[in-house]
């Protein structure tokens, strides 16, 4: 019998991240924002690996999002949280390092991993 340090051909290795114990030990520190906790019409600004996404809070996770190439226009979106991509996910969340989960028309948008999130209190909430 092997012991717990033995690894056999048939053994599969998973990255700590990809379970829950070791998503919950990268939520820990991670810095990010709590929608529900932001007003209506507070708007985000959030760049990622690859885009920039400005988000319009209409109520809870409820949003607009313009930005990145699925959202040329402004567009009525859920956010459901962010994770890495697999089924794991802090929901209403939208945490650094974490990729966001946007959902719009039907369909799943995963971003690339979030670089920076900001309030953006210089422009009016309303996109033309």
């Amino acid at each position: 019998m092997a012991d717990a340090s033995t690894i056999s051909p048939s053994s599969t290795l998973v990255t700590r991240r990809t379970t829950l114990d070791g998503f919950v030990g990268e939520l820990t520190d991670a810095p990010g924002i709590y929608l529900r906790d932001l007003d209506p019409l507070t708007t985000l600004l959030v760049r990622t690996r690859n885009s920039t996404y400005r988000v319009i809070v209409s109520h809870g996770t409820s949003v607009l999002v313009q930005g990145g190439r699925f959202f040329r226009d402004a567009t009525a979106a859920r956010i459901d949280g962010s994770g890495f991509g697999g089924s794991l996910l802090k929901t209403g969340w939208i945490g650094v390092g974490f990729r966001m989960e946007i959902v719009a028309d039907g369909e799943r948008i995963i971003t690339t991993p979030v670089r920076e999130v900001t309030v953006d209190r210089g422009r009016p909430a309303l996109l033309h």
